[in-house]
């Protein structure tokens, strides 16, 4: 078996996508599984067609491709607004896609025209959280200036928070977007089928929620493969959080000093930390640096702890017992742990109990 690793448990993963999926079922909300932490991965994505999943979302053209080719045909949604200069792309890949532009719209319409097929736009509002999205006393023009576009069809409206500066997706927020899907079809004479409520950041507000929304839609990634709410970081009830793991190994273990010796200047990242002299330690390094993990976002077990990262090493110190050369190490994930260690090639995956999820066979 090869290191740096992760394993992936498909079954668990399964059973995150199932009890979400039908815990949102109660409340009239229906969600789109986020596969841009995994690369779009087909046999992941395979496992959550199998738990039920109607739609993928993806932010990644690239993805879109990989899922499409592996053979699994399930309706996409692109999450970050498109590229201009991808609108072929998106077209080819894509039913629906997330936009905030006009002119972004207007390119997907001539080029679905042109190929006399019609591309689902969901209109993003920026509610607080300042990235993505038209303000709300702007809506109006805009939806005036994308209504009648050929073979566009806007199927709804959505909001994205907590992603920049965590702004919390509370009932203000919500209450706020319905009253606006409200407002648009008034307005324009329309249904918007799709009112998208956010991401994992939202299940706060949509598993403790009694009271009626337009909200019916959420795009779901950290809650499914890390089992927590992205929002106060803590466990959802009925979820695994160990769906996807790390686990890396020790190339050296000595008791060396704490405090560096000789002259010192900045370090290999521009870092230069202040050092207390704690006398002797036991000093472990595992092979796992940034180059293929965020090191924050990993959690060491109890008893290790992790000093410093370079490239390629991980310094840990250990409480009571060193660790020895050729242990392995298993490490908690947090979402950008997460991202990182699976956008990096330098970290093998591993997924355990697939039976039952194998892809579909081309045709």
């Amino acid at each position: 078996m090869s290191y740096p690793r992760l394993d992936i448990n498909c079954t668990k993963i399964y059973l995150n996508t199932r009890t979400l999926i039908n815990k949102l079922y109660k409340k009239g909300i229906s969600i789109a599984p986020v596969t841009k932490v995994c690369l779009g991965n087909p046999i992941i994505t395979n496992v959550l067609v199998h738990a039920g999943v109607n739609m993928i979302a993806d932010s990644r053209i690239e993805n879109m491709d990989r899922i499409q080719s592996s053979g699994i045909k399930i309706p996409t949604i692109l999450i970050r607004t498109p590229m201009i200069s991808q609108v072929k792309s998106v077209i080819k890949y894509c039913d629906i896609s997330l936009n905030t532009e006009v002119s972004v719209i207007k390119k997907l319409s001539l080029e679905a025209s042109k190929l006399n097929v019609n591309h689902g736009v969901i209109v993003m509002v920026e509610l607080g959280d300042l990235r993505e999205g038209v303000m709300p006393h702007q809506l109006f023009d805009f939806f005036n200036k994308i209504i009648k576009l050929p073979n566009i069809l806007i199927k709804g409206i959505g909001m994205n928070l907590a992603c920049r500066y965590g702004v919390i997706p509370n009932k203000f927020k919500i209450s706020q977007l319905s009253n606006l899907a409200d407002s648009l079809e008034k307005k324009f004479n329309i249904k918007l089928d799709i009112i998208s409520g956010g991401n994992s950041a939202s299940l706060y507000w949509a598993l403790n929620n009694k009271n009626k929304t337009r909200i019916n839609h959420l795009r779901l990634g950290e809650s499914i493969f890390l089992g927590c709410d992205s929002l106060y970081q803590k466990p959802i009830k009925g979820l695994f959080t160990d769906a996807i793991t790390l686990t890396a190994e020790v190339i050296e273990s000595k008791i060396k000093p704490s405090l560096p010796w000789g002259d010192r200047g900045y370090n290999a990242f521009g870092e230069k930390d202040d050092i207390f002299d704690r006398g002797l330690v036991l000093q472990a390094i595992i092979a796992l640096g940034r180059q293929d993990v965020i090191v924050t976002g990993i959690k060491a077990p109890e008893g290790i702890n992790i000093m410093s990262s370079t490239s390629d090493h991980l310094v840990v110190e250990t409480n009571k017992y060193p660790l020895f050369v050729g242990q392995k190490v298993k490490f908690e994930l947090d979402y950008s742990g997460l991202l990182s260690s699976m956008s990096s090639s330098f970290v093998h995956k591993n997924f355990q109990n697939i039976k039952g999820f194998e892809l579909p066979k081309k045709q």
